[in-house]
């Protein structure tokens, strides 16, 4: 994969020292490879004040989630338990984006992450609040570990975007690697719902660019989609509802499944996504207020899901929450706790 070689952000060795020694890596990399013993769920703790994570990937030991803020924000963790703030991706946004998305300022939304090909690529939204006018965004990096000196972001620039009259909106990104080895990209929201374009494994980029995007699902309120693929199924999760009221928000988390990547997609009683389907996932739950941005990882043979919520008993402050994904015998999915909330 080649991009611009325009490193966005690496580490002095004063802060690459800092690191190691913040997270206990020096002399101790075997420790941070130790799991939560006994099969226990991954829950929250640490600074968990994330708002759309993207899925969690591992590094060198480390669990990471990128998620929406200035410059992207990130997370990490040794055990997916206690997590620990990481360093943004920009310290200034690309130049492209001014020019791409008037207004905007560097508060970058939704990211998503996959590893693939030896090299980690960042999906990220650019957009303004309540406009049509937005772009993806593609950065790459060889490794997340800041103190390791391949550490560093190259911006490789638009991968999808959207104007004014476009039937769509370029944001919310979410990749999958299918089992094909076929690579896919669903994003959107309002104006025309969730889309899907097929991607380049060895750019990143469109592999088509004028192959229109293909429709998925679509709702009034509808964002925050993402695709698993399990048993010969290609699920789309996505949300329905307002995302950022605090505890007035009432994002939730639906699900559709096809046998093809392209659709069509029907929920549980066989209603088109397109035409307003959507089985329910996970709805607001006691002080988990609006749960959004479903993510998908595997650890220990076990898959999980996280998400964002609104703690109501934290004044509805942004909070990262997982929980294990489990299977129904009809291959439906169903969240489960098992442990004390998060």
């Amino acid at each position: 994969m080649k991009c611009p070689k325009t490193i966005t952000n690496a580490l002095s060795l004063a802060n690459k020292v800092a690191w190691l020694l913040a997270v206990g890596l020096v002399g101790a990399l075997a420790d941070a490879e130790a799991a939560p013993a006994g099969g226990t769920a991954p829950w929250a703790e640490g600074d968990r004040s994330v708002h759309d994570p993207s899925r969690i990937v591992r590094c060198e030991g480390r669990y990471w989630l990128f998620a929406t803020g200035m410059g992207i924000s990130s997370r990490h963790s040794a055990d997916t338990v206690t997590w620990e703030p990481g360093p943004r991706v920009f310290t200034n946004a690309p130049a492209w984006t001014a020019e791409a998305v008037p207004g905007f300022r560097g508060h970058f939304w939704a990211p998503d992450v996959i590893h693939l090909n030896g090299r980690y690529l960042l999906y990220y939204s650019v957009s303004t609040w309540g406009s049509q006018v937005s772009a993806i965004g593609l950065a790459t990096n060889a490794t997340l570990n800041p103190a390791d000196p391949a550490f560093g972001w190259v911006d490789c620039g638009v991968v999808v975007q959207s104007r004014r009259g476009d039937d769509f909106n370029a944001i919310d990104p979410a990749v999958m690697l299918a089992s094909d080895g076929r690579l896919w990209l669903v994003f959107g929201s309002f104006w025309g719902g969730i889309k899907l374009v097929e991607l380049d494994p060895a750019t990143g980029k469109r592999l088509d660019t004028n192959a229109p995007p293909v429709g998925l699902a679509w709702k009034n309120e509808i964002e925050a989609a993402a695709m698993h693929q399990r048993d010969g199924y290609y699920y789309l999760f996505l949300n329905w509802g307002l995302c950022c009221r605090g505890t007035n928000s009432t994002y939730n988390i639906r699900v559709g499944r096809s046998r093809l990547p392209t659709g069509p997609y029907l929920d549980l009683e066989g209603k088109d996504l397109l035409r307003g389907g959507g089985t329910l996932v996970l709805d607001s739950q006691g002080p988990r207020i609006g749960p959004g941005h479903a993510g998908f990882f595997t650890r220990e043979g076990q898959e999980y899901m996280s998400y964002h919520y609104y703690d109501g008993d934290r004044r509805g402050a942004k909070t990262l929450g997982i929980a294990r994904l489990t299977w129904t015998a009809e291959g439906w999915p169903r969240v489960e706790f098992g442990g004390p909330p998060r």
